[in-house]
């Protein structure tokens, strides 16, 4: 039996809080924010503490002389490296004290996305999976390309908002990811991932349940553990140790991002929805929706009109 190691998680679920968790000015946009880390201070960064955040992040450390760990296994850090977090996945920093914080990190939240092709097709890049815990090590040109790529999103953050503004926010982070998938490409092309990491097999397995467009029928705990030869015990207290969340709560998030899927691109009714999400009472699941995200279905839906 697994000990519960969910104690000094401390859960960031918007950039505004990191922001202030960081003591760094508010964020000029809510959704995206690119932190210069030559500015912020040592102590501005606990790492004593766990970090669960509720956005991705891109980082670029240079002359890392710490180790930071993701899910279960230390990421693999050198000079001039690049790491890819996806949301709802612990991180941690072990007490270096003397550790370099020269880099930067952009940070942007789904919702930035959930409208644009790229919504939908962050899930295939496959760096940002807890299976992948190799830093992308850029060469000087590299490097380049992608600095060119974050000072013109860092630039139009900076600008006066009009209508175009998350056109040409989103195109640039598009393209950005469209690099690292290449350069990713190019640094792993003769390594095999491994595919037996049970953390990995799960994100997999949870995935394919909601890739599916028909009706839904939501996994159980116990199917899920099942599946993966393991107790519902031993799966739960795995993810929580990991993650922070145990597997019921694992399964409400995905069925929470389905469900702003298909509230911002459908004219279902919220009552279709919960049905296709296997809701027996479209009420349970207006509950649920409002307890995850602080509004109801509809004032979701009417936040994107």
């Amino acid at each position: 039996m697994m000990k519960n190691t969910e104690q000094n998680i401390k859960k960031i679920v918007s950039v505004k809080e990191l922001h202030t968790f960081m003591g760094l000015p508010s964020p000029l946009n809510p959704l995206i924010t690119i932190i210069d880390h030559a500015q912020t201070q040592k102590n501005n960064l606990p790492s004593s503490q766990k970090l669960l955040l509720d956005f991705y992040n891109i980082s670029i450390k240079r002359s890392f002389k710490g180790k930071l760990k993701y899910g279960k296994n230390l990421y693999d850090f050198d000079d001039g490296t690049m790491s890819f977090i996806a949301p709802n996945q612990i991180i941690s920093i072990d007490n270096e004290e003397d550790r370099n914080t020269d880099g930067w990190s952009l940070l942007f939240h789904l919702d930035l996305i959930r409208q644009y092709q790229l919504g939908k097709a962050i899930k295939n890049y496959g760096f940002f999976s807890y299976g992948v815990n190799e830093a992308l090590h850029l060469s000087e040109e590299e490097e380049k390309t992608l600095e060119a790529l974050v000072q013109n999103i860092q630039k139009e953050i900076n600008s006066r908002l009009d209508n175009f503004s998350q056109d040409v926010i989103v195109s640039n982070l598009e393209l950005l990811l469209s690099y690292c998938n290449r350069f990713y490409n190019r640094q792993f092309i003769t390594r095999k991932m491994a595919t037996n990491d049970l953390l990995t097999n799960f994100e997999h397995l949870l995935e394919n349940y909601f890739s599916d467009n028909s009706d839904l029928k939501l996994p159980t705990v116990e199917k899920l553990a099942t599946e993966l030869h393991v107790s519902s015990s031993y799966l739960s207290d795995m993810l929580r140790n990991l993650t922070g969340q145990n597997t019921q709560q694992h399964i409400h998030d995905k069925l929470i991002e389905k469900a702003k899927e298909i509230l911002t691109t459908t004219n279902l009714t919220v009552s279709e929805i919960a049905y296709h999400l296997g809701f027996e009472y479209p009420q349970s699941f207006s509950k649920l929706f409002k307890t995850k995200t602080s509004l109801t279905p509809i004032e979701y839906r009417q936040s994107y009109n």
